[in-house]
């Protein structure tokens, strides 16, 4: 391993060409600088210098180190100066997982306008359902997870509720209550469902039966669907009705498809859905904590 400060000292007296001025700019004598080339050409095992009293050359050898040594300083601090971004959180990769992140501009322009704050990060986007994301959030291969309510419980997972919105029902456009104002859902008992998987989503999952378990009926699901805008296409095609997001509705623009208000089950309000953004506590990164306090002052 060749110090860098022979590297250094190898580069003001290829500069300078003379040993004394070479000393004279490093602050130092001339015999132990000469000593440092020295040694410098005893680890290469090649001479770098040709040398006379008149005059101080570099060898053809010498000229190619040269370009190496300016190389390997340049390239050592800037990896130094990329360190102290990343220490600062300013520089780095940090990996963000949502929900349809589609259905939330306030999501998209904070993440837009993170980009614009920290030019430096290499921001990695990954649409993954509720299910997934909590998985890969608590082994730590995520950073920030935009995601429906954590469906275990996580003592390392810290989580904090952005939005809550409405549960609505999506009907085909024939439906006989497409052309309600809102829906009741007591009187969907009968009614054949499309759903998201509860693997995806148990959470979601969950409070969409138990939406439907305080109406009293457990809903008859004959269609499944991982993604919503699936899960859309198929009620436009007549497979069943879906309690979807506020969210889905307002991004949705399938003609064949209806979207109605639920009322509210025994006198008490239609339960809202929420999206979390979660991130592990004990996750090193400067980054997360940035991200919080920039997402943190653009909704607000």
């Amino acid at each position: 391993m060749i110090e860098t400060r022979l590297l250094r000292q190898f580069i003001a007296v290829a500069e300078e060409l003379h040993f004394h001025k070479a000393a004279e700019r490093l602050h130092m004598a001339q015999p132990p600088l000469s000593q440092a080339i020295s040694r410098l050409e005893e680890k290469l095992d090649l001479s770098l210098f040709t040398r006379n009293k008149r005059e101080v050359k570099l060898t053809p050898a010498g000229s190619s180190f040269l370009q190496t040594a300016y190389r390997t300083l340049t390239e050592l601090e800037q990896g130094v100066e990329h360190a102290r971004q990343i220490s600062r959180g300013i520089a780095g990769m940090l990996t963000v997982t949502s929900v349809s992140i589609a259905c939330y501009d306030p999501l998209l322009n904070a993440l837009r306008r993170f980009r614009q704050i920290y030019p430096a990060v290499q921001l990695v986007i990954r649409e993954m359902p509720s299910s997934s994301q909590a998985r890969a959030l608590a082994a730590k291969e995520v950073d920030i997870a935009f995601m429906r309510k954590l469906p275990f419980a996580a003592q390392q997972v810290e989580s904090r509720l952005l939005f809550e919105e409405a549960i609505v029902m999506a009907l085909p456009l024939d439906h006989p209550k497409a052309h309600c104002g809102s829906i009741d859902l007591r009187d969907c008992a009968d009614e054949d469902f499309v759903f998201t998987p509860q693997a995806l989503g148990s959470g979601y999952h969950s409070q969409l039966i138990g939406l439907c378990e305080a109406a009293g009926f457990y809903p008859n699901v004959v269609q499944e669907a991982a993604q919503l805008h699936t899960l859309i296409g198929l009620v436009s095609c007549g497979f069943g009705v879906a309690l979807v997001p506020e969210s889905i509705a307002r991004l949705n623009r399938l003609d064949k498809v209806v979207f109605r208000a639920i009322r509210p089950v025994a006198e008490s309000a239609n339960p809202g859905i929420g999206l979390y953004m979660s991130w592990h506590a004990r996750n090193p990164s400067p980054l997360i904590s940035n991200f919080i306090a920039m997402f943190d002052e653009q909704l607000h």
